[in-house]
């Protein structure tokens, strides 16, 4: 009955509302949900601690089509955020704490405001993170964006799910791995991934099946190991990732009858102990029209923050509301507490 759900005639992919029935019938299916585990620690409701990191999704379009994208972006996509709300932001940036700017998409570098919110959080002191796809960076039009980022110490995170190139371009895509390596090769020689240069370049790993991503540290030194011998190229840190079970993944998963299987394994992995470790606990994320969410996962499902009963717009609240304020849950919430615990910065922690 799911399956039929998702195959909608027209679009191969569940609306957001059909999206989290799926997973909140698992709870319901002889499963369990992450609220009843959530209460089981005595940590429901989860509340957020603080705010550090501003998570923006400037639009999704993308110059690749990913088959483990949770955003579901491409170059079809014309969702993207206007010069208008990227001021909302920056006025937003200016009058809070911030601590990160963490800029994502799609290829975030697409949106014509990209650099304006760069040179803009750069002067109010905020770090940047450029989510890249590093493949970009070799396009017409793009081929500058190494020399602006590294002029504005932007921390750049870029996706290499491995680093055997038939591996990368069965999840990324023909010729990804190849035009990756260009790329890493041309920030290398800028100084990124010297580890005295202060420019940080960090690779993300994520399972191309059904398993748990291995050991960070371990996979990192393969990673290192692998990228200097084959390719002769640098990099500071590895992340690893988890897949999350929604959008294109959720997809895969349905198409292969592998969904419960994946749930089981997320639920039966769940670790307490990454809990106060969330990157939700201290982030927030907007959408390419400015509303607020707890996580990038939780807008892709149209989980907004709420205060009252209507959505809510960076506009219209401080970063001080925002703390201790409770956090939408869902089941898909295990893919971030399954094992060493997965955020937008790798594991949580250092074992299980």
């Amino acid at each position: 009955m799911i399956l039929k759900t998702l195959q909608r005639s027209g679009n191969p992919l569940a609306s957001p509302a059909e999206q989290l029935r799926i997973l909140e019938d698992h709870g319901r299916i002889g499963g369990v949900s992450f609220i009843e585990k959530l209460t089981e620690q005595q940590q429901w409701p989860l509340l957020r601690k603080g705010l550090k990191t501003l998570q923006i999704n400037v639009g999704r379009v993308c110059n690749q089509t990913c088959t483990h994208c949770h955003v579901d972006a491409g170059p079809d996509r014309r969702e993207i955020m206007n010069e208008e709300t990227a001021r909302q932001v920056i006025a937003f940036m200016s009058n809070a704490k911030i601590e990160t700017l963490d800029i994502t998409g799609g290829a975030p570098e697409m949106n014509p405001n990209f650099r304006i919110l760069v040179e803009e959080a750069v002067g109010l002191g905020v770090q940047v993170i450029d989510r890249c796809n590093l493949t970009i960076l070799l396009a017409p039009g793009f081929t500058d964006l190494p020399e602006f980022l590294t002029q504005n110490r932007v921390n750049i995170i870029a996706s290499l799910p491995c680093y055997l190139e038939q591996n990368c371009d069965a999840q990324r895509g023909d010729g990804v791995f190849v035009r990756s390596i260009q790329a890493i090769r041309r920030l290398n020689s800028l100084g990124y991934g010297e580890p005295e240069s202060g420019l940080e370049l960090s690779l993300v790993y994520n399972p191309t099946g059904l398993g748990l991503p291995p050991n960070q540290s371990s996979l990192e030194a393969d990673y290192r190991r692998e990228l200097m011998a084959r390719y002769g190229i640098r990099f500071n840190r590895l992340y690893t990732i988890t897949n999350m079970p929604i959008s294109r993944f959720l997809d895969d998963l349905l198409q292969r009858k592998q969904y419960e299987v994946y749930m089981d394994k997320l639920v039966q992995h769940f670790n307490p102990q990454t809990l106060d470790g969330l990157m939700c606990r201290s982030l927030v994320s907007v959408d390419w029209q400015g509303y607020l969410y707890d996580c990038d996962f939780n807008q892709m499902l149209d989980l907004p923050i709420k205060i009252g009963t209507g959505r809510l717009h960076i506009t219209e609240v401080t970063a001080d509301q925002l703390t201790e304020h409770r956090i939408w849950v869902s089941n898909h919430c295990f893919g971030c507490t399954a094992g060493c615990g997965s955020s937008c910065s790798g594991r949580l922690l250092e074992s299980t």
